[in-house]
């Protein structure tokens, strides 16, 4: 359980970098905003960081049960 654990961190950590819609910290401190869709690839990698999001946390819900 501690391998898949990994994985799917690994696999979110990945995924998260290659979402560059920020363009670094210059835009979270008060760069300039837009709202664009999202599209196609940058739709997908966005709905899978979040599935990978949700099971990341799961696993590590699911860890903390096991071992009590």
């Amino acid at each position: 359980m501690a391998i898949f654990h990994i994985f799917v961190s690994i696999l979110l950590i990945v995924l998260i970098l290659f979402q560059e819609q920020g363009s670094g910290l210059s835009s979270a401190i008060g760069g300039s905003e837009f709202y664009a869709t999202k599209r196609g690839l940058e739709k997908k990698i966005f709905y899978l960081t979040v599935i990978f999001g949700v099971l990341f946390v799961g696993i590590g819900i699911i860890r903390i049960i096991l071992k009590k």
